[in-house]
């Protein structure tokens, strides 16, 4: 069993290979891809494609397991799924595609480890700031060698500043947000893995997303974990369920400002 100090070096070599096809793989295609439709209505990318092939390549020499991606059909993800309890890659090698593809900065790639279904070290990574958010179980949380959060979250949610994405939740609740909101102020920015680093960093106090999938989360939950924050899936379930499963997820910056965040949600849902 891996110590917390071999869990974050893994971490910290993972963020070496992230930086290195990012700067390869991504940045070149930057302001240079066009979207392209998968059958589900999503997009994707050439740098999708690239920098995925490079890290199911990679990262099987840092650690033994397989890769599971986005960019793959539902069959082969549920494939990888059974095969990865020992050990498993999940990816995004471009969370965010809309913004890279319209040339808005605000994307990432997000990849964590997984053993027994549990994220142990992940890493989202932002090429176009340089900024690399990683975290290992235990360990901590960091932003570029600094612990995160870097500022102390709101301790009530009157004060708190919210990553709410509306259109992926019920028209009802919406609208609640909308017309009486029980936060100060709402922020989107269209990468979810970097919103969940934002509240593990203290930019976010609050958050809710109508519709993840594993890739989304995995290494972004650990992340915020590790700073001190809170989260779960907003059906009140576990959110390593598998790669099948779109979940709403609520998160905040520390436990009790979740228990007001979750009590206002569910009153109003």
């Amino acid at each position: 069993m891996p110590t917390a100090a071999q869990r974050l070096a893994r971490a910290r070599a993972l963020e070496s290979l992230v930086r290195e096809i990012a700067r390869d793989e991504i940045l070149p295609r930057y302001l240079k891809s066009s979207r392209n439709s998968k059958a589900d209505g999503s997009f994707f990318t050439e740098a999708d494609v690239a920098s995925q092939q490079r890290f199911t390549e990679a990262l099987p020499k840092l650690l033994p397991g397989p890769v599971l991606g986005e960019e793959m059909s539902a069959e082969e993800q549920a494939r990888l799924w059974s095969q990865g309890r020992r050990g498993m890659w999940c990816i995004d090698p471009i969370d965010g595609t809309t913004n890279f593809a319209n040339g808005i900065p605000f994307f990432a790639v997000s990849i964590a480890y997984l053993v027994d279904y549990e994220p142990r070290f992940g890493v989202v990574y932002n090429p176009i700031t340089d900024e690399s958010f990683y975290a290992a179980k235990g360990a901590g949380a960091f932003l570029n060698g600094t612990e995160l959060p870097l500022r102390k979250g709101s301790k009530l949610l009157g004060e708190a500043v919210a990553g709410v994405d509306f259109k992926r939740i019920s028209h009802h609740l919406a609208d609640e947000l909308a017309v009486r909101p029980p936060y100060y102020s709402q922020r989107n920015f269209g990468s979810s893995a970097l919103e969940w680093c934002f509240v593990a960093a203290g930019r976010l106090d609050v958050y809710l997303h109508g519709g993840q999938m594993l890739w989304d989360y995995a290494a972004g939950q650990l992340i915020l974990a590790e700073s001190g924050g809170q989260a779960m899936a907003l059906d009140g379930g576990t959110l390593m369920a598998g790669p099948a499963v779109k979940r709403g997820v609520i998160a905040a910056t520390s436990p009790s400002l979740f228990d007001e965040w979750r009590a206002w949600l569910q009153s109003h849902s």
